[in-house]
């Protein structure tokens, strides 16, 4: 039986690897591999920090258990189908701070352990509500947190199962999200607007 074209050869995935990898982008720019395809993007803005910092400042107050954060940590998760590993820089990566989880940790680290990842919609929206929702998903991340900037809503996505989430909820910004546990506390959005 012979390989269709479209579909990914090994070398070929071998090659896009090694090429990702090697790639040097300008400063302030991220390079992720999702789902076979090279995605560059530029800096954020001031809102896109401005809804992150408030985030991660609720959570680590008010997270039922201790959280450590990392902004931009390199995760390499599974790929879609046939496809080489996916490797995501999550704007905000959550894990509960007895584990440690980011000290000697490698530039792209496995997400064994990561609690929650979160993504601020920037100039690629497409890639954090579909591509990297199913990504993290694969990777069994308990939680996705989105704020979706287009749609001035925050969604949390919840229990994975294959290539994506079983429950999805979601606030308009000014209302309050549920976090489950670990975190366990009602995420206020008002703020956002």
């Amino acid at each position: 039986m012979t390989a269709m074209a479209h579909e990914p050869m090994p070398a070929q995935n071998d090659s896009l690897l090694k090429g990702f990898l090697a790639l040097e982008t300008p400063a302030g720019f991220r390079a992720e591999l999702i789902e076979g395809e090279i995605v560059v993007t530029p800096p954020t803005d001031g809102d896109h920090e401005d809804y992150l910092g408030l985030i991660i400042e609720q959570v680590l107050y008010e997270s039922a258990i201790r959280m450590q954060v990392s902004g931009y940590k390199g995760l390499v998760l599974p790929g879609a189908d046939d496809q080489p590993a996916d490797h995501t820089i999550p704007d905000a990566t959550f894990a509960p701070r007895e584990l440690r989880l980011f000290r000697g940790a490698e530039p792209w680290m496995p997400s064994d352990g990561v609690a929650m990842v979160v993504e601020v919609t920037s100039s690629k929206p497409r890639n954090d509500r579909v591509a990297k929702r199913h990504a993290y998903a694969r990777a069994a991340i308990p939680l996705y947190l989105l704020v979706d900037r287009g749609k001035s809503a925050v969604t949390l996505f919840s229990e994975p199962k294959g290539d994506d989430y079983l429950t999805i909820h979601t606030a308009l910004f000014g209302d309050r999200l549920r976090l489950p546990a670990p975190f366990s506390f009602d995420l206020e959005t008002a703020d956002f607007v």
